[in-house]
């Protein structure tokens, strides 16, 4: 078998677990009961030591379990654009992982703050918005290493970390970081598929 099947196998599982462990974190937090992290790994019927190499402490799994209740399921988003361009998809992606982080600014800094100060070695960040975009890829007549390497930056181009940047170092409201952001893709797009006519 390939070396990219068994890569992309492996990936696959670890999202797999991470949702395992989020769906378990929302069972408890839908309910309103307090939980541990030796809870999650039972609830799932995984190890201890497995849940803790995806959350490092209770409190990163909280604020993250909290943030999934609110996103969309990738599927979701690309649902209903499946039938348009592939830029339009894009900037779809992008605006409503843009708006959510808008919308929720304070709970994803804290978020971030508390990812940020636990062990850099153990962070273990969610990857809706890589999922999302991977989704809007499939079908698409790009090679499969481009398209993983667009995926890749236009996901920098999007959520709380590019707004913070916008607003915290470039000095820009919500709107100029909205507009800001949408450029960059623009421009990365048009100057991918310029470079493909030459």
């Amino acid at each position: 078998m390939k070396k990219e099947y068994f890569k992309s196998g492996r990936i696959n599982q670890k999202l797999e677990t991470r949702n395992k462990i989020l769906n378990s974190a929302q069972y408890f937090l839908n309910r309103g009961l307090e939980f541990t992290l030796e809870d999650i790994a039972k609830e799932c019927g995984i190890s201890r030591a497995t849940v803790y190499r995806y959350y490092s402490n209770i409190e990163i799994l909280v604020n993250e379990a909290a943030f999934n209740i609110q996103a969309e399921n990738p599927d979701k988003i690309v649902e209903n654009i499946k039938e348009d361009s592939l830029e339009d998809r894009i900037l779809y992606i992008q605006n409503y992982y843009n708006t959510l982080a808008i919308e929720h600014e304070s709970a994803f800094r804290k978020y971030l703050s508390s990812v940020i100060t636990s062990n850099p070695s153990e962070i273990k960040r969610g990857a809706r918005r890589k999922k999302t975009l991977q989704l809007a890829f499939e079908n698409t007549t790009i090679d499969n290493k481009e398209s993983e390497k667009l995926i890749n930056l236009l996901t920098i181009l999007m959520g709380i970390e590019p707004l913070i940047v916008t607003k915290d170092v470039v000095g820009l409201n919500n709107k100029q970081s909205m507009e800001i952001m949408k450029w960059g893709v623009q421009l990365i797009l048009k100057g991918y598929f310029a470079s493909k006519k030459e």
